[in-house]
């Protein structure tokens, strides 16, 4: 059984590929939704949350678990590594090594969580693969928010994604790099948004949820954990259970 969480419905844009990937497979997915978002709180904090998350899935019969947070990856993976040493995990990574290497204008933009832009993960991947090229970055803001009731299109979200996206725009960027997991919800809004700002440049938006989904199922493939009994899937959330049900009947 996988298991997966995420501070809300956002981690559910991971679990669509991992579906692909592992049509077979039982899933329970924890949205920590009385707690979200992540982007704004302390690492002890979320720290606190992902131990309390981790153990509740492995209680569930979790044999690998996908942190499918940005926010909760750069905050809390390294401790769930060490305190969990026979439990793999992946985690999320801005995309930012093939958006770099595909980027015609030399600027990638990066929305991410104010959380995950601080991060020393995340500042360690730009300073790795970023050589040459400049690296816009601006807060999503209001778009967690946003997918956590369910809206991703309409005048009111493409207000929100304008605001935050014009000024990556604006600064040259025609790669986007989604940073936060339930962005990708808004990825048919931003590249609306972006060919009204910009109708003269190709902007591509790049979401490193299919990528992660290739490595679990790698990581499973070595492991020996890929199952055929049939797919399941459990859905358990702190909050409102019902949000969590209505974001995975309207989001997928």
């Amino acid at each position: 059984m996988v298991g997966i969480f995420d501070s809300g419905s956002g981690g559910l844009s991971v679990f669509r590929e991992l579906r692909k990937l592992l049509p077979e497979e039982s899933f329970v997915y924890y949205s920590d939704n009385a707690h979200c978002p992540y982007g704004e709180k302390g690492r002890d904090y979320i720290i606190s949350r992902a131990r309390w998350i981790t153990d509740f899935l492995l209680d569930k019969g979790a044999g690998i678990i996908v942190v499918a947070c940005n926010t909760a990856t750069a905050a809390a993976i390294s401790t769930l590594r060490l305190e969990y040493p026979d439990v793999p995990f992946i985690g999320m990574e801005p995309a930012i090594k093939p958006a770099v290497k595909s980027t015609s204008t030399g600027v990638v933009g990066v929305l991410a969580t104010a959380g995950t832009l601080k991060a020393d993960k995340y500042l360690n991947t730009r300073e790795k693969w970023a050589e040459g090229v400049r690296i816009a970055e601006h807060v999503g803001q209001g778009f967690v928010e946003l997918v956590e009731k369910g809206c991703t299109s309409g005048k009111e979200a493409e207000d929100i994604v304008r605001a935050s996206l014009k000024p990556l725009l604006d600064e040259g960027a025609d790669r986007i790099v989604l940073g936060c997991t339930h962005y990708p919800f808004l990825s048919d809004t931003i590249a609306k948004v972006a060919s009204e700002l910009v109708p003269e440049r190709t902007v591509e938006i790049i979401d490193p949820a299919p990528a992660v989904a290739r490595h679990l199922y790698e990581t499973m493939d070595m492991e020996g954990l890929i199952r055929k009994d049939g797919f399941s899937i459990e859905l358990d959330s702190s909050g409102n259970p019902e949000q969590l049900e209505n974001a995975y009947g309207k989001l997928l």
